[in-house]
């Protein structure tokens, strides 16, 4: 054991004493594995991040949650001009669905609308998502309300002027203050403020409920109708415990082609989107940037395990006679193998370690200016450590054989 403690010792002061002689050489051949290093860690820890933040946001809803729309969020087998003839869903579907769907525990009807300013006295607020929601929406998507309340069915219904703000909206026109039961204006009339959201951050997909506010679905409905080119409907079921998403898929498809008298043969005039199927399509997307990130590392490491080849060939070379007399002097073959091979193992793990250090610095930049919480976990980092440990073993194995097999009396005439 002691052996070989001296020999990591040994090695670890050759390599130091590489990167000081040479400092431009070493420079250039531990880039590729810095580089490398950089690329895959970098890769795997900026898609972990996302992942990771996505499935966090998503937890706070069922994953048989689906969607009932006339649009599809993603890819669809249906031809374009084909959905563009599709009907909006309407109110009245939603009250059906709500009644007739034995499976679901809990329908909802939003529209997606543009952006509005919210003043307050002689403060405002520009940019402001508005969520027109029915009052069920609270029990499909958990909002975090630590200040007041959500808007019940009875001022849902009615589309009672009321709304819930969040907390960066609250911040621009109360400071500090206490938001609740105050008027605020929006479409030209006031609304009593009745909850503010706690603080979240911006989404994986750039939602940020902190600048939303969430008003009654029937308020909008009352003051521009139903059909606006600026407004967008959806209806959100969420399924009865026990119930899997595409048994209650089949149950509100079969239920709304008899309500919109859809012909046997026909296809149906809606799309359905379950919460999991979303899912899958981004652990696909995650699985995807993970191999392009391992592509674009691959190359980067053969270039860097070229140079440490490189560096072990020539310090070979130059230690020839070094390596004569310490065989004349009883080495084995054994000890300047290992001694070559820890050598080749610390100078690309230096060369990693460094690239980590630039991943970890990146991701405190991004964490700080953006955001979004940039992570670069133990498993990514024992992972680029042993990924750099292999790429020494690889690229000094040649160079330490070729050392450990060289004959001491001609490695030491070598050196005359």
């Amino acid at each position: 054991m002691l052996l070989y403690l001296r020999l990591l010792r040994e090695s670890l002061a050759f390599a130091l004493n590489a990167l000081r002689n040479n400092k431009l050489r070493t420079f250039l051949s531990l880039l590729g594995v810095t580089v490398g290093i950089f690329s895959i860690i970098a890769v795997l820890a900026a898609v972990d991040s996302m992942d990771r933040q996505i499935k966090e946001q998503l937890s706070a809803v069922d994953k048989n949650t689906m969607y009932l729309k006339s649009f599809s969020f993603g890819p669809s087998d249906i031809p374009r001009w084909k959905r563009q003839q599709f009907p909006d869903v309407e109110y009245n579907e939603y009250q059906y669905l709500k009644d007739a769907v034995t499976m679901a525990d809990q329908v909802a009807f939003q529209i997606f609308t543009k952006s509005e300013i919210i003043k307050y006295n002689e403060k405002s607020a520009s940019d402001i998502n508005v969520v027109p929601v029915s009052y069920e929406f609270t029990d499909i998507q958990k909002l975090d309300i630590p200040t007041g309340r959500f808007y019940n069915e009875t001022e849902s219904v009615s589309g009672t002027p009321v709304v819930v703000i969040g907390y960066e909206v609250a911040k621009a026109l109360f400071g500090d203050d206490n938001p609740l039961e105050k008027k605020v204006r929006m479409y030209g009339q006031k609304f009593t403020v009745i909850g503010v959201l706690a603080k979240q951050g911006s989404g994986a997909f750039g939602e940020n409920n902190d600048t939303a506010v969430f008003i009654p679905v029937n308020f909008l409905r009352r003051k521009f109708g139903d059909h606006n080119d600026f407004m967008t409907p959806i209806i959100i079921i969420k399924p009865k415990a026990g119930y899997t998403g595409e048994e209650v898929k089949a149950e509100v498809t079969y239920k709304l082609r008899n309500y919109r008298g859809i012909k046997a043969g026909d296809i149906d005039n809606f799309i359905i989107d379950i919460l999991s199927g979303f899912t899958d399509m981004i652990d696909e997307i995650v699985g995807n940037l993970n191999i392009g990130g391992w592509i674009i590392g691959f190359f980067s490491l053969l270039v860097g395990g070229f140079g440490i080849a490189n560096i072990m060939f020539v310090s070979v070379k130059e230690r020839t006679n070094l390596i004569g007399i310490q065989k004349a002097l009883g080495a084995k073959s054994k000890f300047i193998l290992l001694q070559f091979l820890f050598e080749a193992v610390i100078l690309s793990f230096i060369g990693g370690l460094v690239g980590m250090f630039l991943v970890w610095l990146i991701a405190i930049g991004i964490t700080k200016m953006l955001d979004f919480e940039f992570v670069l976990s133990a498993f990514n980092i024992a992972l680029g450590s042993g990924l750099s440990i292999a790429i020494g073993l690889i690229s000094g194995i040649l160079p330490a054989i070729s050392a450990a097999k060289l004959d001491p009396v001609e490695a030491i005439r070598s050196g005359m």
